[in-house]
Order: C-alpha cells, then structure tokens, then sequence
C-alpha cells in the first residue's frame, strides 16, 4: 500500500524528508488512510520538530540518525494507535480548544485514598457526574518503590500500576468507562527523573555504560560541587544538595528531589527517544492530559541554577510536536511553581506561544487567595491579576484551583509585593505564622513544610477547610465561626470557578475534609507533612452531603450550585475577556467576565465585615440596567452602591431590559 513519501514536497525540510522516506516501510505497512494522515501532520508540524530537535542535539555526531530515530518511534505509537482514539485524534483536530470552554470542571484525587483501586474509581463513576466533573487527575498511579517514593512520583515502572490499585487493564477500561461519559482522564507524567530501582537505573548501576549516560552519574565530588555553587535546596531536610553517594556504584548521583530519584540525562537524545515511547504509550491507552511534572529541571547547565533554562522549554516543544503528529488529542499541562513570570513562560513564548504546554496550573492565584484570606485585603491579589492573569496565548489556558497535593509557598512575585509598598520576604513570614495559628486572629490550622533555618523559607500545609478556619470552628463548637469558614471555602472556590480557565478540585474539599493526623502512625509519611491534607476519603461523611443543614451539604451543595453556574456561562471559561478592576476598596475583588453577549461582574468580600462597594467604581454598561446574582437568584439594586456580607462571592448578570 504506498505510503505517499514519493509525493514529499521538494522544498521540505531534508532531514524530515530523509527520515520519512525511511520510514515508508513503517507506513507502508498501515492503511493508506491512516499513512496519509501521519504524512499530513509530520508535513505540518515535522519541520518546527526538527528545528528544534537540531538546536539540543544537532552538534552531536548521531545526527541526524537520533532525530529519525525519535520520528520512528512516533510512527509506530501512531500505528499502535486504537480507531476509538484516532476518532477522537480527527474530533479535537477539528476543535482543538476543547479545554477551554466553561463546561470543564476538573477533580483530582489520590486512587488509593478516594476509592481503593482503579476499579473502585471506575465505580465512583456516578459521584464524579454528580458533582459535575469533566476532567480528573488521578495522582501517580505507577509502579513505585517500596518505602518512600514522594507519594508515587519516583516511578519504577511507567508500564506497570502500582499492584495494589490494580493492572493496565483496568486503567485502560477506566479511560474507556470515563470517555463515554465525556470525562476526561489525567496522568502525571514524571519526566525528570526515574526510581533507583528502574530497569534503566538497575542497568546503570551495573555498570552499562549505556544506560548509565541516561543519567548524571559522577565519580567524585568535583562537578557536583561545581554544579551546587549555583543550585537551590529542594527538600533540604531529606538530603542537602543536589546529589548522593550511592556505595554499591561508589559514584555520586544527580537527585534534584530525593535520594532514590535519579535526574535523567537529556543531552543523551536516547533519553529523549525513550521517554517520547513511554508518553504514546499513555496517550494510547486514553489518556486525554499529560501533567508534566517538575518543567522546570530537566536540563542541567554548569553555572545556572538549572532550572527555566531555554532548553527545557525546547524539549518540552519537541515532544508537543511529536504529540501533534502521532496522537493530536492529548495536550499537556505544565507544572511549575516558580515565579509567575517562568509559570506562564510554560505556555509557549514568540513565535512558539502556545506550542508547549497548553494548559497550566495557575499558582499565583491560588497563593494570591489565601494571602487576601489572611490579611482581608485585596490590593496584592488585584494588583497582580491585572497584571499576569490574561497575559497568555489565546489557545491555552490556566488551570486554577485553592489547594493542590503539594504545600501552599508563597510565590507571589517580590515585584508586585513591592508596587504595593508590601516587603516580600516579611510578608511570607506573615503568612506562614497565620497559617500556621502563630498569627494573633489567625482562623487557621496549618502545619509547616521543609522549614530552612538558613533562609527562613517555609511552605504550609493543610486541608482548604482546616486552613479556612472550619477545623477551629468545629472544635471550638462555634455556630457563626463554621458559617464564616464556610464562606471563605465557597468565595475562594467560587473565584476559580470563574475566573477564566480551568477550575480544579482536590476531592474532599466539595464536603469540608479536615486535617487528618493519621500520617503521623506510619513511619514512611510521618516526616512529611504534606500528608496531612492527603486525608483519605471518608464515605459516611460524603454521605452526610444529602443531609440537610449538615456542614457537608452546605458545602456540598455551594460547590455544586457554583459549577452549575459556571457550566451555565460561557464567560466563564477560558477565551473569554477578564477585566480585574481597582474599585477604591481594598477589601473586595472585582473582575468583569465577558465573551460575546454573556457578561457576568464578580464581586467577592474578603472580610468577617459587610462590605459597600460604590457603583460609579464598577464597570457598569449604566444605571437602567437591573443586576441579578446569579448565586442567589436576587435582584441587586445598583442605585450608588452595592453592599456584599460578610465573605459573599456575588455574580452579577446584567440581563437586557
């Protein structure tokens, strides 16, 4: 059956025509169709491929037989590919921004704590419709080590599940279950360093060579010495530095994270190739999102603090170009937790914005939440949406959420802190004494992480509920104290909810799920506080949702009601306008959402205290219109101003007369 290489165009690329030419036996082996379309796209998105397949490994003398080599193994994932996915391959070409828009809820969730097992997942199936979800990360799922193993994101395996939630076969009927119900399915792919017990790590620390320039492995302390002069601590209490001595090899090893995590090499385009298999493997069994995890390591330079360097943004291009050609449905979603200026880099900058990754958490709005909670003001919060909130490219969007798996670190820019007369590095301290109950007036209960005596950096953890005071309330048996915490959850959730972008909910926080001191009994967790807000999921409580008037319901059904009015709105997604608005008062949050006639005003109160907000200050189209909060179903009356109670999220419509 021919291929259709002979009908290559003369001006293309030579390597990419080369190489496509060598493949044809590949194609030739496939349906005319199927050969036709992976031509299609390798002449659409193989020659920005191998620009920049060229500019990380075009010195190398293996190039370019490494770059055909790296197309190759995308043409066979392509065949491998299922009809089913190749269906959804021609849909999402078609509509390439199906992320965006405002019917996408996102839930995320450890397999083990929520449901036991793949299978338990697939049952939890119908809660997952109820709430409204459309989109859910499940956490790492892979085969990892036995002890510690950074809560499964040092990976033994990326073709194995963890034996205990189950087998591939299950998560591939998972994928299927969730495709037919439009829920989206979402995996962390963990692609800056394996396990130490990895078959690759295994080779290499019996002594093949090969494998063990996977790797950066060293015989003496002299680079990595050289190396730390300008690298940070990650997790300075397990281990300072950036490496550790393994006797069994006696040579020193690159762990950005953890000891039993070993940093892949990728100046080896071997690395590169291997790593592209494993992400079509994914993409092949269903998987609609890749999260990738740690961007910001995954190239190493002497002298650099080996993090945002410009060729880890150039692998993860490469990698997006070689999804478009072999399995155009999944996209990824980058994270980052740096500086917000590095997050939104992420997506793409110049003439590739928008070719990285297309969606990505949005950390300073999570930060910049809990920091207004705090000081019950919004000057910070306002301040730096106006400036870094729509500032991205138009086809990709932020994923925006209150909490996460990980610590909360006060990563607001020093910049923006300082435009509004507010020193950063006191202010984090601030922040980590309230959240951690040292604050006079604090509400939170909250527990530090990797507390650094030398810089005094500190993260935080803890469930959104304890930290929105509902943890002290209910000990303290105080009615208005639990009605308050709960409008803190509802307007901080409320604000992701409709904001623009993607809203994300760490399962649990829909029903109120406290701090869970059981970590503290298991020897592999105790030392982690994260583990505190990673509480197992308690079914008699998600019971306690339909029970009228139970602090579970009141949540249960904020949440729901706030979704169901984002699904509502298509203002409320990701390609609509965002207009953040300076009203005077710095104790309320102003935006204007807009696409086409859909025009929602969101006003939320960051205080125990009403709150007036003058009308002449708000983007009003005039004073003959009638305002309806959505949320409540009352008109507003927008005479001079309008007054928010306490903590009270409004979303006000302004229906035509």
């Amino acid at each position: 059956m021919a291929s259709g290489t002979e009908q290559l165009p003369e001006d293309l690329n030579s390597y990419l025509k080369k190489a496509l030419q060598n493949i044809s036996e590949t194609l030739n082996g496939a349906d005319v169709r199927d050969a036709a379309v992976f031509l299609r796209r390798c002449m659409q998105h193989g020659p920005d491929l191998y620009r920049l397949l060229e500019q990380l490994y075009g010195e190398r003398d293996d190039f370019p037989g490494s770059a055909e080599a790296i197309l190759q193994t995308a043409a066979e994932a392509f065949l491998r590919r299922p009809a089913r996915l190749k269906q959804l391959d021609r849909e999402r070409e078609e509509s390439p921004r199906w992320y965006q828009h405002h019917t996408m809820i996102g839930g995320v969730c450890y397999v083990d704590l929520f449901a036991g097992t793949l299978q338990g997942i697939k049952e939890k199936i119908p809660y997952f419709q109820e709430l409204g979800l459309t989109y859910l990360h499940l956490m790492p799922i892979f085969r990892t080590p036995d002890g510690p193993d950074d809560g499964g994101y040092a990976v033994s395996s990326y073709r194995e599940i963890n034996p205990a939630l189950g087998h591939m076969d299950d998560l591939c009927e998972l994928a299927i279950a969730l495709q037919a119900v439009g829920i989206n399915l979402v995996l962390d792919f963990v692609f800056n360093h394996t396990a130490n017990d990895h078959e690759w790590a295994l080779k290499a620390r019996a002594g093949d060579p090969g494998y063990q320039d996977c790797y950066f492995i060293f015989e003496d302390r002299a680079q990595p010495d050289a190396y730390e002069k300008t690298l940070r601590e990650i997790f300075p209490d397990e281990h300072p530095g950036a490496f550790t001595f393994y006797p069994d090899i006696d040579k020193w090893v690159w762990t950005t994270f953890h000891t039993y995590q070993w940093d892949l090499n990728y100046r080896n385009p071997d690395v590169f190739r291997r790593m592209l298999a494993e992400m079509l493997s994914l993409a092949n069994i269903g998987i609609d999102v890749l999260r990738l995890d740690a961007v910001p390591f995954i190239w190493k330079k002497l002298g650099t603090s080996c993090e945002n360097l410009p060729e880890a943004h150039t692998i993860i291009r490469a990698f997006n170009a070689l999804v478009r050609i072999a399995a155009p449905a999944l996209i990824f979603k980058s994270e980052a937790i740096v500086h917000p200026d590095d997050v939104r880099s992420y997506f793409g900058q110049g003439e590739w914005a928008g070719k990285e990754c297309e969606i990505s958490y949005n950390p300073l709005l999570m930060v910049q939440l809990w920091e207004a909670l705090a000081t019950r003001h919004t000057h910070l919060l306002t301040y730096a949406m106006q400036h870094r909130f729509d500032v991205i490219p138009e086809n990709c969007a932020w994923v925006n959420y209150i909490r996460s798996h990980d610590d909360i670190g006060w990563g607001f820019a020093d910049e923006d802190a300082a435009a509004m007369q507010i020193d950063g590095f006191g202010h984090r301290q601030y922040l980590n004494r309230f959240y951690t109950g040292q604050e006079p007036g604090s509400f939170a209960i909250g527990y530090p992480f990797q507390f650094n005596p030398r810089t005094l950096d500190m993260r935080i953890s803890g469930t959104a509920a304890s930290l929105a005071g509902l943890e002290q309330a209910i000990k303290n048996n105080n009615p208005h104290a639990i009605d308050l915490a709960i409008r803190r959850i509802l307007l901080i959730t409320g604000i992701t909810m409709s904001m623009g972008g993607m809203p994300l909910i760490y399962l649990g926080d829909e029903i109120g799920r406290l701090n869970d001191y059981t970590y503290l009994e298991n020897p592999d967790t105790a030392d982690d506080s994260r583990w505190v807000h990673r509480a197992p999921a308690d079914w008699e409580q998600v019971a306690r949702r339909r029970e009228a008037g139970t602090v579970e319901a009141r949540i249960f059904e904020g949440f729901t009601r706030l979704i169901g009015l984002r699904k509502q709105h298509p203002a409320f997604g990701s390609n609509s306008a965002t207009q953040v608005v300076d009203t005077g008062n710095r104790h309320v949050y102003v935006y204007l959402k807009t696409l086409g006639d859909d025009q929602v005003l969101c006003i939320g109160n960051f205080t125990a205290d009403p709150q007036r907000v003058p009308v002449d200050r708000l983007p009003l189209p005039g004073t003959d219109r009638r305002l309806v909060d959505l949320i409540t179903g009352k008109t507003i009356s927008s005479d001079t101003e309008i007054e928010l109670s306490p903590y009270e999220l409004m979303y006000l419509s302004m229906p035509q007369q």
